[in-house]
C-alpha cells in the first residue's frame, strides 16, 4: 500500500497506531552523491516498522514515495539523491506511531577519488581464480565464530580450512611474480550455513563473513591490489541465497522467493530453455524458479522490490569496494529480463566495467545466445559483455583426457562467427567446480602444458585456477578440486608460494606458466591480435596472431610422436626470408625456400616473426 507523505515535524503529530516498533536494519546502509543511479529504494526492517508514518528532512534527498510490505516489519522508501550537494551528510527520516518515535539517519557520501577502479577486464588480462577459503589463512584467529552453523570440521573435505582476506593480501606479491593481472575471488559474503566454505549461500548480502574478514578488509584488499596493478573481480549471486538468510523467517512478500522451504520446485538444469524458440513458458519458469538445493532458496527477481534491492546491492559493492568486474553465478537460472536490466544499469554506471556470466553449456549456439547483441534476434538483448567459454574448455578437457585430439580446439574456434564478441569470452581449462586439467591428463605435465600454451596464446580472456601453476591435481570431488594451497595453512607440509619451498616439478610448471603469461602480456599480438589457424593434421596445431606489424606463430604438437613442420605450408604468412625467434628460449630460425623443422612429441614453439 502506498501512503501519502506529509512533510511536517513528526514531533507535532498525534497518531492512532497502537504498536511500538524498532529499526533493526537499513539497506543499503548508505548511498553516494554523483552516481547516475540517484533514485533508490531503502529497505527498513524492524518489528512493526511498517506501521509507522515517515517524516523526512529536506536536505540531501527527496522522498517521493513509501510502501508497506505484506509483512508489517518492512518499510520501503523511494528517494532521489540531490546530486548538487557535494559534502557528506546524514539524511534524516522520522518514524513515528502514537506510542513511539525515532529518527533514522541515512548517510549520503561523496564518492571516493580513485586512481584505479571500475577498470573492467579484457584480452590483455590473465585472470587468477581464488577459492577464498582454500588459498591462504592470513589470520587463524578468525577461523571460528561462536554461532557458526557449519557442520563440517577443518579435517572434512567440505569443511573450512581458514583462508581469508588477509591471506590473499599477503600473497599479492606472489601473484605479481606469477604475472597475472586480475583476481577473481569466490563469494565472501556471510554464509552462516551447514556447509559455508564455498560462499555461494549468502545469509547477509551486505556483510562479509567474519571468517574471511570484514567489509573494510575487502576494501583494503582491492586498494592494495590496485597499488600493485592487480584488478579484482567479485563473484556475485542473484539467483539464490542461503536458507539461514534473515529474510527466510520473515519474508517481506510471499513471492520474495519462489516457493517456500519444504515446498518448492527442484532445480531444472535445462539452462538453454530461454533461447530455445520452441520452449514452452512453463519450461522457462521451471528453470528460473527451481531451487539449486533445499538449502539455497531461489530468489524471485520479478518482484519489483527485490529487483531494486539486488541491483542496488550490486552497485553498492562496486562503488564501496572499487572493484573492476563481476562474475555472475548461475546465469541461466535467473530471470533473464531482470538480468538484462541489471547489466544495463551497471554498465551505464560504470562504462569500463566488465561482467562475465557463468553459462555452463558445451554448445556454442546456446552460449552465444546469452552474450549481448547476439546475432539471432532473440527475445531480448542480455546486455552481458562476457560469457564463460565452457565450449572451448570441453575441447581442452577432451584433449587432456584422450577422448579427442587438437581438432576439437580448432573446430570450436572455427565457430567463432556465431558470437557477437568472441574476444570477450572467458577461456579456461578447469575451474572450482570441475576436475582439474592435470587430473584429466593423468598427471602428464607435458600434455597439460600444451593445453596451457593454447589457453594463453589464443583468443579470449584466459583464466587459470589457483594452484594450476604448481600442478595441483585433485580428483573429481569438490573438496579435492578445491585443495588448500600448500604453504597457505599451518597444516601445509611445504610452501609452494616460494621458489625454495617448491619441489622440482612445481618449479618446472610454475616457471613455464610464468613464461607464458609474460609472453602474453609483453606481445600484444598474442593477447589481442587477429587469429589465423590451420587444421591440426597429425594432431599438430599451427596458428598465428597478428597485430599491426607484430606477428607471432604458435606450433603445438599434440601427438606422442615427433612431427615435421614444413614452413612452406604457411606461405600466406611466412616468406622464405622470414626469421623466427623462439620466444621461450631465444633460438633463431632463418627460413629458406624449403625450410622444415622437427618438433618433439607433446611440445610447442612460440615464434616472433621478423621479416
Amino acid at each position: 500500500m502506498i501512503k501519502k507523505i506529509i512533510f511536517i515535524s513528526f514531533y507535532l503529530i498525534s497518531f492512532s497506531f497502537p504498536q511500538k516498533f524498532n529499526v533493526e536494519r537499513i539497506e543499503p546502509p548508505n548511498w553516494w552523491f554523483g552516481l547516475k543511479t540517484d533514485t533508490i529504494q531503502i529497505l527498513i526492517y524492524g518489528k512493526n516498522v511498517g506501521n509507522s508514518e515517515i517524516y523526512p528532512s529536506h536536505r540531501g534527498a527527496t522522498v517521493i514515495d513509501y510502501h508497506n510490505a505484506e509483512s508489517p516489519n518492512y518499510l520501503f522508501i523511494d528517494m532521489v539523491v540531490d546530486n548538487s550537494i557535494n559534502e557528506n551528510l546524514n539524511f534524516e527520516i522520522g518514524l513515528a506511531t502514537n506510542e513511539y518515535d525515532t529518527v533514522i539517519t541515512f548517510p549520503i557520501l561523496k564518492r571516493e577519488k580513485r586512481e584505479k577502479a571500475f577498470q573492467g577486464f579484457n584480452q590483455s588480462d590473465i585472470l587468477y581464480l581464488i577459492m577464498a577459503d582454500r588459498f591462504c589463512d592470513g589470520n587463524p584467529d578468525n577461523n571460528n565464530i561462536g554461532d557458526s552453523l557449519d557442520e563440517f570440521t577443518e579435517n572434512d573435505l567440505d569443511g573450512r580450512k581458514g583462508g581469508d582476506i588477509e591471506g590473499i593480501i599477503s600473497k599479492l606479491d606472489y601473484l605479481r611474480e606469477l604475472g597475472v593481472s586480475a583476481i577473481w575471488i569466490t563469494p565472501m559474503l556471510e554464509n552462516n550455513m551447514w556447509m559455508s566454505y564455498h560462499g555461494y549461500a549468502a545469509t547477509d548480502l551486505y556483510k562479509i563473513d567474519p571468517r574471511f574478514g570484514s567489509n573494510e578488509l575487502y576494501k583494503k584488499l582491492v586498494d592494495e591490489a590496485h597499488k600493485k596493478d592487480l584488478k579484482i573481480i567479485m563473484d556475485h549471486v542473484s539467483n539464490h541465497i542461503g536458507i539461514n538468510h534473515w529474510w527466510i523467517n520473515d519474508l517481506p512478500f510471499k513471492n520474495w522467493i519462489n516457493g517456500e522451504p519444504g515446498n518448492h520446485l527442484p532445480a531444472n538444469h535445462n539452462k538453454m530453455t530461454f533461447p530455445d524458440p520452441y520452449s514452452p513458458g512453463e519450461s522457462v519458469a521451471l528453470t528460473w524458479n527451481g531451487w539449486f538445493t533445499d538449502y539455497m532458496p531461489d530468489l524471485n527477481q520479478s518482484n519489483p522490490f527485490l529487483k531494486n534491492y539486488l541491483i542496488q546491492n550490486t552497485i553498492w559493492w562496486i562503488e564501496y569496494l572499487g572493484i573492476d568486474g563481476i562474475r555472475e553465478d548461475t546465469y541461466p537460472y535467473v530471470n533473464q529480463y531482470y538480468l538484462s536490466d541489471w547489466a544495463k544499469i551497471i554498465l551505464n554506471e560504470y562504462p569500463d566495467f566488465n561482467i562475465v556470466g557463468e553459462i555452463w553449456t558445451g554448445e556454442s549456439p546456446f552460449l552465444a545466445a546469452y552474450q549481448r547483441n547476439n546475432k539471432f534476434g532473440l527475445k531480448l538483448n542480455s546486455n552481458l559483455p562476457s560469457v564463460t567459454d565452457f565450449v572451448l574448455a570441453d575441447a581442452f578437457r577432451d584433449y587432456l583426457s584422450g577422448r579427442r585430439g587438437l581438432e576439437a580446439v580448432f573446430n570450436i574456434l572455427a565457430m567463432d562467427y556465431i558470437y557477437s564478441e568472441p574476444e570477450n569470452l572467458l577461456t579456461f581449462i578447469d575451474n572450482h567446480d570441475i576436475a582439474r586439467g592435470l587430473y584429466l591428463a593423468k598427471e602428464n605435465i607435458e600434455k597439460f602444458k600444451l593445453a596451457l600454451t593454447i589457453l594463453l596464446t589464443t583468443r579470449g580472456i584466459p583464466k587459470i585456477l589457483y594452484g594450476t601453476e604448481i600442478g595441483i591435481v585433485g580428483d573429481e570431488r569438490h573438496g579435492t578440486i578445491r585443495t588448500a594451497f600448500p604453504g597457505g595453512f599451518k597444516s601445509s607440509d611445504h610452501n609452494a608460494f616460494s621458489k625454495c619451498g617448491r619441489n622440482e616439478s612445481e618449479n618446472n610448471l610454475f616457471n613455464y606458466t610464468q613464461k607464458l603469461i609474460s609472453l602474453r602480456r609483453n606481445f600484444k599480438s598474442i593477447s589481442t591480435g587477429n587469429l589465423t589457424h590451420y587444421y591440426p593434421f597429425n594432431n599438430v596445431y599451427v596458428y598465428f596472431r597478428n597485430l599491426n606489424d607484430e606477428t607471432t606463430m604458435i606450433v603445438v604438437n599434440g601427438s606422442d610422436k615427433e612431427q615435421t613442420i614444413d614452413f612452406s605450408s604457411y606461405s600466406e604468412i611466412l616468406s622464405s626470408k622470414s626469421k623466427l625467434i623462439d620466444l621461450m628460449n631465444d633460438d633463431e630460425i632463418i627460413l629458406s625456400k624449403n625450410s622444415k623443422m622437427e618438433i618433439e612429441p607433446l611440445s610447442s614453439k612460440i615464434f616472433l616473426i621478423e621479416k
